[in-house]
């Protein structure tokens, strides 16, 4: 291969794989998130096989990575009232707003079950989230996450090849890490609210792009950033420390002592 003699290239894969590897922690976030709704013997199973068909929608698409190019074009628009200027809408806007609108309904439901009571360990919770459902959202998911990391990786490689290595180093990397994570996320309740944070500001970045208005992604990953390494001092601060009680007021009665 005379490709893999240019140094250009070595370049291009190592960029490309970390900009992969980053690109699906979210993934990695949501397949734990959603999996951790399985019974504990089929979690493990349901992380493999989600990250194996998020490896495979990559290569697939990658296949037909002139289309996916293409997809870009517009294919109607919409004449917006008291502009000048219709609103062209593409196959990637459809796909960005309608993958953005499930994340976002998806991370608030999971969010309003963790406050509302509905934990994971109550038994009619457990018996709907089935392996199939769970392949199903994750696919779902998939799809939008590989199609936007897709088009992220055009602009850093022009081989194909060079992309599909790229990619299954890169899932191979976050098939290794993603028990890790799945673990340290539900086994931290603030870890695992701030994971369903970031994926409503993901979702909302994604229904952003498909209006066409550009939020550049360094911005995004660099809040979430942030925010962990606060969650983190916090978690070693807890440690040491000894939870705060809220100390009740008392009424001072000639006989007796009342707490209210």
């Amino acid at each position: 291969m005379e490709i893999f003699a240019n140094p250009d290239t070595w370049i291009s894969l190592l960029t490309l794989t970390f900009m992969e590897v980053v690109l699906g922690i979210d993934n990695i976030v949501f397949i734990s998130i959603i999996v951790s709704r399985l019974p504990k013997e089929q979690q493990a199973k349901g992380r493999n096989i989600g990250l194996t068909l998020a490896l495979v929608f990559r290569v697939i698409l990658l296949l037909f990575i002139s289309w996916i190019v293409s997809a870009s074009d517009p294919i109607f628009s919409i004449n917006i009232p008291l502009t000048e200027e219709d609103f062209a809408v593409s196959w990637r806007d459809i796909i960005l707003f309608a993958g953005g609108l499930f994340l976002l309904a998806k991370s608030v439901t999971e969010i309003h079950n963790k406050l509302e009571g509905e934990e994971e360990g109550h038994g009619e919770v457990k018996a709907s989230a089935t392996l199939s459902k769970v392949l199903i959202q994750i696919i779902l998911i998939d799809i939008v996450f590989s199609f936007d990391s897709i088009l992220t990786a055009v602009g850093l490689a022009q081989e194909v090849l060079i992309m599909i290595i790229a990619v299954i180093v890169a899932m191979g990397i976050m098939l290794i890490f993603a028990k890790y994570v799945s673990d340290f996320v539900n086994k931290h309740p603030t870890v695992k609210m701030l994971a369903l944070s970031f994926l409503i500001l993901i979702g909302f970045m994604l229904v952003v792009e498909a209006l066409h208005q550009h939020i550049p992604k360094g911005y995004i990953y660099f809040a979430m950033f942030f925010s962990l390494m606060v969650e983190m001092l916090n978690l070693r601060l807890r440690k040491k420390t000894t939870p705060v009680v809220l100390r009740q007021n008392e009424v001072i009665d000639a006989d007796k002592t009342e707490i209210l």
